[in-house]
């Protein structure tokens, strides 16, 4: 596997929300589900929606464009089971988030 790489402090995304971050040339969206952080891809497979912008629901984040929501810990599509986005393994490491992608 490859190596995690920081992509922000646990002080720069506050509960509740995501923040779109470039990580080894892909688009991941990191999102802070009361102090736990899951990492996606950043574009909902739907109809290519901002999925970083979303809203956070349990530990589901929903496309501000459609509604369609995907569980952050699987990548499922809770409204359409032919979709999923990529999830993308997330640690703390004191302060840093840190995301792996490859």
């Amino acid at each position: 596997m490859g190596e995690f790489v920081k992509v922000a402090t646990i002080d720069e995304i506050p509960s509740g929300q995501g923040k779109v971050f470039e990580v080894n040339g892909l688009s991941v969206a990191v999102f802070n589900v009361n102090g736990r952080f899951f990492a996606s891809s950043s574009v909902c497979p739907h109809e290519d929606g901002p999925l970083g912008d979303g809203t956070i629901e349990g530990d589901a984040v929903v496309c501000p464009w459609h509604g369609f929501d995907f569980d952050l810990k699987t990548g499922a599509c809770l409204v359409d089971p032919e979709l999923k986005v990529p999830i993308y393994p997330t640690k703390v490491d004191g302060k840093d988030i840190l995301v792996q992608t490859t």
